[in-house]
């Protein structure tokens, strides 16, 4: 029986073209994958903590082989229960939008507070850097536009390159991209990317 996390990102909803494209995903997965465990993480529903103060100071004890003080252990804590969500799942969903270009900043957040030495990554002077998490990640986008290469838009894409990045630090590399796009066309260029991708999300979860 494997744990599969989805990290919900968009605030939209029901609104939302990467939550049904999810939806979808989430519906087919479930009935594929009946001794599965599904976890939904809302980042907007999630007390995500201000990276500051102790627990700023917590991360740099531990970067410098430090010990930690009471205050900065005690807000690490809080860094260790958020990662340790993340951490324990086998299989991720991330059902993301575009914003100005880039990921929404709930996202950025969440990252922030997970991305830590000693929990994600490590370093060492010989080997560099590595990441110490491990599965395989379903990535939903949607955008307005098109950025696929040969759009001629592609150098202004900051929401994939910047995500699928970041997974591959922290040692996640089995990544599946699925595209909802565009957004905004015409009611039949929206419908037909939706059900392109929700078709495409219910392919992927029956294997997944």
């Amino acid at each position: 029986m494997a744990k599969l996390l989805y990290v919900e990102v968009s605030p939209r909803k029901e609104r939302s073209h990467s939550i049904k494209v999810a939806n979808a995903f989430l519906e087919a997965y479930a009935s594929a994958h009946p001794d599965d465990t599904i976890d939904r993480l809302d980042l907007w529903s999630v007390d995500l903590p201000a990276f500051d103060g102790p627990m700023l100071d917590a991360k740099y004890s531990i970067m410098h082989g430090q010990e930690p003080s009471a205050a900065e252990k005690a807000a690490w804590q809080t860094v260790e229960g958020l990662f340790e969500r993340f951490a324990s799942a086998d299989k991720y969903v991330f059902s993301i939008p575009m914003w100005n270009f880039g990921i929404p900043y709930r996202l950025k957040h969440y990252i922030d507070v997970i991305t830590q030495p000693g929990l994600a990554w490590s370093f060492s002077p010989e080997t560099g850097y590595a990441g110490m998490v491990s599965g395989k990640v379903a990535a939903i986008y949607s955008s307005a536009g098109v950025y696929h290469e040969g759009s001629g838009a592609e150098a202004f894409d900051g929401q994939k390159p910047g995500f699928e990045g970041w997974l591959g630090f922290i040692g996640i590399t089995d990544v599946t991209r699925i595209v909802v796009a565009p957004t905004l066309a015409t009611p039949e260029e929206v419908a037909a990317a939706q059900a392109q991708a929700s078709n495409e999300a219910r392919d992927v979860a029956r294997t997944f």
